[in-house]
């Protein structure tokens, strides 16, 4: 199956759908990653964070496929947002990654603790030397947004963010369009929350797909990036088998209409984690 590209604002091109590596353990993701590779994902997710970009970078030198058709995203580590260190450890995921990455993201604002205008200028230095191709952020609001579109250079070229059917985050997308940013979602089904919905189960039964795939036909018909991550081999290519068919306008209404506001994750105004 042929996965679509999304073309950013900077002129890079990022395939919609994509394997994520996060809550993946360091021993599992090596052997994961080329899994994913093999039945066909050429956009892997991962983060400093995650404490796997080693693995992740292992993964594509083993598996015989050129680095320049895999796109890697990382992201900065909650801990690094001074931007000597904002540049060093930019550079650090780069060389575990092969060399550059594809998308390099801070990856929480941390507005209690530090201020992410510098930070952010860091990046643009990473994204000025070839460092990492295309530079944005992950779960920045958008008040978050207009202020980097103010006071900097380079606009983000995505914004990764919690989005799912009971957190669609229509207001925040329309701002990420608005601005020329793509909306990558993270936490897509929820982790698990929606599958057994009765609209989406109803659904995935009218379609004769599974609930998963008709959450994730949502999110690529929305023009959402996503990256799904699972250890299963049937999993993975049942995440990827989801170009074979089409919803309704009424499904994607009815899915959009199960937004609650609901969020598996932290709030990003007040979210201050710093790994000790």
């Amino acid at each position: 199956m042929t996965v679509p590209n999304i073309t950013l604002n900077d002129g890079k091109t990022i395939p919609q759908l994509g394997f994520g590596v996060f809550q993946i353990d360091p021993s599992s993701t090596k052997e994961a990653t080329l899994t994913a590779l093999e039945v066909g994902y050429r956009h892997i997710d991962t983060a400093e964070m995650y404490g796997n970009e080693k693995e992740v970078g292992e993964a594509i030198a083993e598996s015989g496929i050129p680095r320049e058709e895999i796109f890697v995203t990382s992201k900065l580590n909650n801990g690094f947002h001074d931007p000597s260190a904002a540049a060093e450890n930019g550079k650090k995921s780069a060389d575990l990654l092969g060399g550059y990455t594809d998308l390099f993201l801070i990856h929480w604002p941390l507005p209690t603790v530090s201020d992410f205008v510098p930070t952010w200028k860091a990046l643009e230095e990473l994204y000025a030397a070839g460092t990492s191709r295309s530079i944005g952020v992950s779960n920045f609001q958008a008040h978050h947004l207009r202020r980097l579109r103010a006071e900097t250079d380079v606009p983000p070229a995505v914004n990764q963010i919690e989005v799912h059917p009971y957190l669609a985050q229509d207001e925040l997308r329309a701002v990420n369009s608005e601005l020329g940013i793509a909306t990558e979602a993270w936490s897509p089904i929820a982790q698990g929350l929606v599958l057994d919905d009765e609209t989406i189960t109803r659904i995935a039964g009218a379609v004769g797909k599974s609930p998963a795939q008709v959450v994730l036909r949502w999110h690529i018909q929305r023009g959402d990036i996503v990256f799904p991550k699972s250890v299963t081999r049937a999993r993975v290519e049942e995440n990827f088998a989801i170009f074979d068919f089409e919803l309704s306008d009424e499904d994607m209404t009815d899915i959009t209409t199960l937004d609650t506001g609901h969020r598996t994750g932290p709030d990003p105004d007040t979210f201050d984690y710093v790994p000790a």
